[in-house]
């Protein structure tokens, strides 16, 4: 079997349309259900090497698919660092106080003990995965770095000018946090993976004038990095509207991934053939009008026919998505003629 979608990525091939989602393992799956009613601590459920393996191969057993990704999460790296990381139910993720000389003083080595279970796992997926990509990631920097300033997700508690008060903080946080992407990629592209995503999932939080300080160009500096290593990088600015093209610009990505409010005709002529990942507003997909589904992805289809596109969706498969209704538009996708 092929490796389609590096295929559709590094070679720019259209005859095919490879599919995989963000979020494809876990929270929607009942089968993963069953091991979440067991595993209460996530975190701990996200270093059991055999528990992500076992669930990042999920939906590939269900589906057919081109790629794994790996079960993990962003805030490995926050966790890996020191900062104390729990998930509460009904709030999400809760980080401790910022233990600034801490951080900085991170020893490499010690980073990477605590992070052996997640490159494990992805030993053992790469082990059962014949001819699929196997997707690493990790958060991009200022997504991280917003995480770790703020102690709680951002969706209802933000306040820019707070996280920015502090530049020398800001400066030396963000320093050790691009560099401890870099050496997780690494990890995971050692252990198998072999196409890395970078999530910048709050850069709609940014205001324009500060993307390119907190956004392109730390991100420019881990994906420079993970091209150094000849693996191709997938970038998702989510929320950035029309400065999705000059993060294409500068940073440069092998493949873009699109949220939901971005129009594709728009991007698709801006980008002069770069690789497009993604668009499908995931809140579609608890329609139960099965029409209107088929409809809205025939759109990104139509749009993107004769172009390098990887079909997927704006954000993560959504909790309350059916099962069927994912392998309905995988159907779809797969009778596109």
């Amino acid at each position: 079997m092929k490796d389609t979608l590096r295929i559709c990525i590094e070679e720019k091939k259209t005859s095919y349309i490879p599919i995989w989602f963000m979020r494809q393992a876990g929270r929607y799956l009942p089968e993963f259900k069953e091991i979440r009613k067991k595993n209460i601590n996530f975190i701990k459920l996200c270093l059991n090497p055999n528990l992500i393996a076992e669930i990042t191969l999920q939906p590939l057993k269900r589906f057919d698919l081109d790629a794994a990704i790996i079960f993990s999460d962003i805030l490995m790296i926050p966790y890996s660092l020191g900062q104390k990381v729990e998930f509460k139910k009904g709030v999400g993720p809760v980080l401790g106080d910022i233990e600034l000389d801490n951080i900085i003083n991170t020893d490499p080595t010690d980073f990477i003990k605590r992070l052996l279970p997640v490159y494990k796992g992805i030993e053992k997926v790469k082990d059962n995965l014949k001819g699929k990509s196997l997707v690493g990631f990790a958060g991009a920097p200022w997504t991280l770095l917003l995480y770790m300033l703020n102690k709680e997700s951002p969706k209802n508690n933000f306040n820019f000018d707070k996280i920015n008060k502090n530049k020398f903080l800001i400066n030396k946080l963000l320093k050790k946090i691009e560099e401890m992407i870099c050496l997780h990629v690494d990890k995971q592209i050692e252990a198998g993976a072999n196409i890395i995503q970078i999530f910048d999932s709050w850069a709609g939080l940014l205001p324009k004038n500060e993307l390119p300080n907190y956004c392109y160009i730390p991100t420019l500096k881990v994906v420079q990095h993970i091209k150094s290593k000849k693996i191709p990088v997938i970038c998702f600015p989510k929320g950035i509207g029309e400065s999705y093209v000059d993060f294409c610009s500068t940073v440069k990505p092998d493949c873009i991934s699109i949220d939901y409010e971005v129009d594709p005709k728009w991007i698709k002529d801006k980008l002069n053939g770069t690789p497009i990942q993604g668009g499908l507003d995931p809140k579609i997909l608890l329609d139960d009008d099965k029409e209107r589904i088929k409809k809205n992805t025939e759109n990104y289809l139509n749009i993107f026919k004769d172009y390098p596109y990887v079909f997927n969706l704006g954000h993560g498969v959504l909790p309350e998505t059916k099962p069927e209704t994912i392998e309905y538009l995988i159907k779809i996708v797969r009778n596109k003629k």
